[in-house]
């Protein structure tokens, strides 16, 4: 029976430029434009649902054609979408610039329709049911604050697992009032310094920092450096592969939260199941899509040849 995996927050619109030369800041730069739907949580549930997962996902979304588009990935993909449709207002949107190498330049977020996910939509009867019949819930921080801790408290009232992905160091700040209370937390190396207040440059020093703030388990990525993962007062770290060519890096993240709670979902301990993150991670950075397209479970496995054993911190 498949396991079944709640994702409420950001399935929205991504625009991506990639420059085709060198970069050349506050000036015109020749490049080519692509349009996808995506999202922190939109992306991790299209990976799950790939991966074997029966996903249901939540998120606003505008009556407008970018609504539509981002309701037939979701087909697609095999998701159960249930948006909150906002008739009058536009789908949310994400504008990045690439440079040719596939790393980002700047990017601008239009996600003002987010706020109107409100806790009390959280009391719907069918948004009920769906938490009482799912096995994990999985949330991101492009969600208001107070949804947020109300999608948080919900999940442990129920006692479900619940996972959260970072979206960036703007929007992670809103988990800190129930970040003590989030069982998975996936981030980059920016967002875990916006909540910590410090940057170590040594993996070993994010550990202390991020207990010390009362995070219980966690997965902080460091580009190519070894990311570092806590679970249970235990430390890893492990060296992701450098992938042979870079298609584009938009998605890896959600990917890598992706492909460790799959595995973390099959019972596998945190410095496993990290490693069947970042194997998901490479597939995606050498897909021009946010998801690979050709993701599945066997893929994901010969992925997994090319990622090295995690090393125990403490």
């Amino acid at each position: 029976m498949k396991r079944k995996i709640l994702v409420l927050g950001g399935a929205h619109i991504d625009r991506r430029g990639r420059i085709s030369g060198e970069t050349a800041p506050g000036a015109s730069n020749p490049g080519t434009w692509f349009e996808e739907p995506g999202g922190g949580g939109f992306n991790a549930a299209r990976n799950l649902a790939r991966l074997g997962f029966q996903v249901t996902m939540i998120s606003p979304r505008g009556g407008d054609p970018l609504g539509e588009m981002v309701g037939e990935a979701a087909d697609f993909a095999g998701i159960d979408d249930r948006p909150f449709v906002f008739l009058d207002r536009k789908t949310p949107s994400y504008t990045a610039i690439i440079e040719k190498d596939g790393n980002l330049v700047i990017a601008l977020a239009d996600m003002e329709l987010y706020r109107f996910f409100v806790p009390r939509r959280l009391s719907i009867r069918w948004v009920r049911e769906a938490f009482a019949a799912h096995d994990f819930i999985l949330f991101d921080a492009n969600l208001p604050e107070e949804t947020i801790a109300a999608i948080v408290a919900k999940a442990n009232s129920l006692q479900k697992p619940v996972a959260a992905i970072a979206i960036s160091p703007a929007k992670v700040v809103r988990l800190t009032p129930c970040i003590g209370d989030i069982d998975y937390l996936f981030l980059n190396e920016a967002e875990a310094a916006a909540l910590t207040g410090e940057r170590p440059e040594d993996a070993g020093g994010w550990p202390p920092l991020l207990n010390e703030i009362g995070i219980k388990s966690a997965v902080v990525t460091r580009g190519r450096r070894e990311l570092v993962a806590i679970c249970e007062g235990r430390a890893v770290t492990l060296q992701p592969p450098i992938a042979d060519t870079v298609a584009d890096v938009t998605g890896a993240g959600d990917s890598l939260a992706a492909g460790t709670l799959a595995a973390l979902m099959a019972g596998l301990p945190l410095e496993e199941a990290v490693r069947y993150g970042a194997a998901a991670a490479i597939l995606t950075v050498q897909s021009r899509h946010a998801v690979n397209e050709n993701l599945t479970p066997d893929l994901l496995n010969e992925a997994l040849a090319l990622v090295p054993a995690a090393r125990i911190l403490h």
